[in-house]
């Protein structure tokens, strides 16, 4: 049946899918995915009216000669449509709708999630780390035992019984996975899921597992090794694909490790490089003097030359943060603090008078 499909002239359907009107065909498909990804009646949040709205718009504007009939006139004049025989409740021929975009290069897989079986997923877990300063800037290997869900160590997460024969499921036919067919705003829609019965596994053992009850996981502790690299800060999360929970038939979750980092009195941190203060008496700035300066490696002594200005900023080269390969380090940055006397003797008075009288 030949279908009239007219277009309201009132509608600016550049506008609708938030484009210009020299697009380019890849930057309206574009902006129709987005939108019917946004409003598709069938996901949280979908708006029927809005999204049939722009598919009429794409429907237009895909379609070459369509598009130059309502960039000349305003409308269009011919082809599968909106209105007319079949139409919906609403003006709006759904059991022609995926016909109408297949053609125009739509994939209706990618606008509803994906069609093929999706692999199942444990869950993600997340733990909380506590390290110390120096253990965030040389790096450090922790083992933490935590609980969660496992594979069981006895079936090895088949779910049968040690030894015992695991048959194709009946249910699957030992695919692992299964065609459904649910109704939708397009109708009747296929969609591939993992088999319930064998967990996507396509296998029934003819004996479960005693201990996980033919679940392949269970609840237990587990120790994890976890590398922390040098330099991290506090609040950066490390992410270990697979070490979440596990679950019969798919992958594994990941584990996020948060990491809290203790303040170091003696020391912070500037990029690659430590600062650290020393005090400094008033006399040793002036006439010189060897100290003695913590760093993460142990002490180091420092020369203090006479003069030294409050505030100056000495450097101890490679005693700062690991940073990259080759073992290469920042620096550690000493901050010079004079210290003066709060009261003054008799005679250490006259000798500053002195001084003063020096011009120093």
């Amino acid at each position: 049946m030949f279908l009239c499909y007219v277009v309201d002239m009132q509608k600016d359907y550049y506008s609708i899918l938030g484009v210009q009107k020299g697009a380019s065909p890849d930057e309206i498909k574009k902006a129709f995915h987005k939108l019917a990804h946004q409003y598709h009646p069938d996901k949280s949040g979908g708006n029927a009216d809005k999204f049939k709205e722009a598919s009429e718009a794409y429907s237009v504007l895909s379609d070459q000669k369509k598009r130059a009939e309502y960039d000349t006139y305003g409308q269009t004049f011919g082809g599968n449509g909106a209105q007319g025989a079949g139409a919906g409740a609403q003006g709006f021929d759904f059991s022609q709708f995926q016909d109408m975009f297949n053609g125009a290069g739509v994939d209706f897989g990618d606008i509803f999630g994906g069609a093929g079986a999706r692999t199942r997923r444990g869950r993600d877990i997340s733990i909380d780390l506590e390290l110390s300063f120096k253990e965030s800037i040389f790096g450090v290997t922790r083992r933490v035992l935590i609980t969660k869900i496992g594979v069981c160590d006895t079936c090895h997460g088949s779910g049968a019984k040690p030894g015992a024969k695991l048959n194709s499921c009946k249910t699957c036919s030992g695919a692992g996975k299964v065609h459904e067919t649910m109704q939708s705003f397009f109708g009747a829609v296929t969609t591939v899921q993992p088999c319930r019965s064998c967990h996507g596994t396509g296998k029934i053992p003819e004996e479960k597992c005693s201990v996980c009850r033919g679940e392949g996981v269970l609840r237990k502790q587990e120790e994890v090794s976890i590398v922390v690299p040098p330099g991290i800060e506090s609040g950066e999360m490390i992410r270990m694909s697979g070490a979440g929970e596990a679950v019969l038939g798919g992958h594994a979750g990941d584990l996020y490790v948060k990491i809290h980092v203790s303040p170091d009195k003696r020391f912070t941190k500037d990029g690659i490089n430590l600062i650290t203060d020393l005090s400094v008496k008033l006399t040793d700035a002036l006439l010189g003097k060897e100290y003695t300066v913590p760093t993460l490696d142990g002490d180091e002594e420092i020369t203090i030359e006479p003069g030294i200005s409050h505030g100056e900023m000495l450097r101890v080269k490679g005693k700062g943060v690991p940073s990259g390969r080759g073992g290469k380090r920042g620096d550690l940055f000493v901050r010079v603090s004079i210290v003066l006397p709060n009261k003054l003797s008799k005679a250490v008075r006259g000798i500053v008078e002195k001084l003063r009288e020096e011009g120093v």
